[in-house]
């Protein structure tokens, strides 16, 4: 079995790498009749006795095989899901701190349990970084049966959370959050004045999930805690009235959509001095009010409603543009969300000076040992390795792959692309088939939305607009003849089971 698997991939490297590990694979195998003739109270004894062997010395390496044998055993009991050898693979090259390449659908949140079981019993702690809320909570009660049965503690990081509720959920033997959460808890941590006070401890072993989109695409993406400032708000107001009138000209300005710049032209410049009362807009004690009005020019034609943020309760909330996902509480800074607030009409808030702030890149390298997976990491493999120090290991398919890709389809206009889609929509719901639509905006999905409306077919749309409701969306989203629109929120770590899911009906 295991040989045939290894077959199929090509690549000497990565072949080498993965013939490595089948020694290791078969003793884990070789583990699993003794584990299957065990009582529960038998499997639960292991965790106190591996901590034992692990404090007189043996290492994590020594205990493996049984460790991930345990483990496996315990998701047959608690889940009725068995760990494939190929997912043996996967978790140990986890535990290696390395990142595991696995195709959609191969079970990368069950393959976590293994290393996350192994880790945890040093007693350090271990975290599983997801992308966002909403699979945190998913995973650390859905696995968390597999640690609770062993007697380990699963906590979980989530964004209403107290500084008291956050402190119990890191000490916890494994610690589940969104890498938004983790990173903004160090900086909050590094603000305080009393060390019992600090909610996090030691940076002892992190797995990333989709580990390309969290290090790789978010890597530079600074996360900044900030406070106000004592400037008053009403000049804002003041600069939206100007660039809502020179707007409507497009003399007055140079907008670059690709590079996301616009700026004044000379006609542009005289409107602005006139209507400021300025000799030279270009003088250093004006640079203020240039700033701002470039800022302003930028809240109306580069950032648009329903798509970079929403306002909700009379608040500009951002859409994180890699998630789809609503951020309340973050705020666009240099006066840019001063300057959509304005641009909306509603309160506009004190512009906010940095505290603190970190990326991504230099949080995650903190860790002690780092770990990642994903459905797609061989291409950035070159930037894992200069970045972080992280290898790729592509771990092959359970199954062969039966997915058939087909080409892009380019269409002259929009009209007739959203004429196409609505027709595949139409001819696969009459045939009962499940229909998945992703789209890159939420303006996008309620333009599809109404499309469908008009021609009658039935369908729910999921959106940073409807997140409350989001587990039950997608649990049912593989229902027969079910058409679910859907933004990149739910693009990442998404369980659709065909048929639906009846436990949440």
């Amino acid at each position: 079995m295991i040989k045939y698997l290894i077959r199929k991939i090509f690549g000497t490297s990565n072949e080498r790498e993965l013939k490595k590990l089948v020694p290791l694979v078969e003793e884990i195998n070789s583990h699993e009749p003794k584990m299957q003739n065990l009582s529960d109270d038998q499997l639960k004894a292991y965790t106190p006795q591996f901590k034992e062997r692990f404090k007189k010395g043996e290492t994590l390496e020594d205990l493996l095989p049984e460790a991930f044998a345990v483990v496996r055993e315990v998701g047959k009991r608690t889940l009725n899901m068995r760990h494939f050898d190929v997912q043996l693979m996967g978790g140990v090259v986890l535990h290696q701190g390395r990142i595991a390449e696995m195709k959609t659908g191969e079970g990368k949140t069950l393959v976590a349990t293994m290393p996350a079981y192994l880790n945890a019993l040093t007693g350090k702690g271990v975290h599983i970084v997801t992308v966002n809320d909403y699979l945190a909570n998913r995973d650390s009660e859905w696995m968390g049966a597999i640690y609770k049965f062993l007697g380990l503690s699963v906590g979980v990081i989530q964004h209403d959370m107290d500084d008291a509720q956050r402190q119990q959920a890191y000490n916890c033997d494994i610690t589940y959050g969104t890498n938004n959460e983790f990173g903004f808890d160090y900086l909050r941590d590094n603000m305080k004045f009393e060390v019992e006070h600090l909610v996090q401890r030691e940076y002892n072993y992190a797995i990333v999930d989709e580990v390309d989109s969290i290090l790789i695409d978010e890597a530079r993406t600074p996360l900044i805690i900030s406070g106000p400032t004592e400037e008053s708000t009403s000049f804002y107001y003041y600069v939206n009235d100007f660039v809502k009138k020179i707007k409507r000209y497009q003399e007055n300005y140079e907008l670059d959509h690709k590079s996301k710049t616009v700026v004044l032209t000379e006609n542009g410049i005289a409107e602005a001095e006139r209507h400021f009362k300025l000799d030279n807009l270009y003088n250093l004690t004006n640079m203020d009010i240039l700033h701002q009005i470039y800022q302003s020019l930028k809240a109306h034609l580069l950032f648009s409603r329903d798509v970079d943020y929403l306002v909700k309760e009379n608040q500009v909330v951002i859409v994180d543009e890699f998630t789809g996902r609503m951020m309340p509480g973050r705020r666009f800074s240099d006066g840019l969300h001063q300057a959509l607030e304005a641009k909306e009409n509603v309160r506009v808030e004190q512009e906010y000076q940095t505290l603190a702030t970190i990326t991504f890149q230099n949080y995650f390298r903190m860790y002690d040992k780092l770990a990642g997976m994903t459905g797609t990491a061989a291409t950035e493999a070159e930037e894992f390795h200069s970045i972080y120090k992280l290898d790729v290991v592509e771990v092959p398919t359970n199954k062969t792959l039966i997915r058939t890709e087909y080409s892009d389809v380019i269409y002259g206009s929009l009209k007739e692309k959203w004429g196409a889609v609505v027709n595949e929509i139409k001819g696969l719901h009459e045939k009962g088939q499940p229909v998945l639509v992703g789209t890159i905006s939420i303006e996008n999905s309620e333009l599809l939305s109404r499309r469908l409306k008009r021609d009658r077919i039935p369908h729910v749309v999921l959106n940073a607009k409807y997140h409350d409701i989001e587990a039950e969306i997608v649990a049912q989203a593989g229902r027969m003849a079910a058409v679910t629109i859907a933004t990149n929120m739910a693009g990442r770590g998404t369980d659709i089971l065909l048929g639906g899911n009846p436990e949440a009906i």
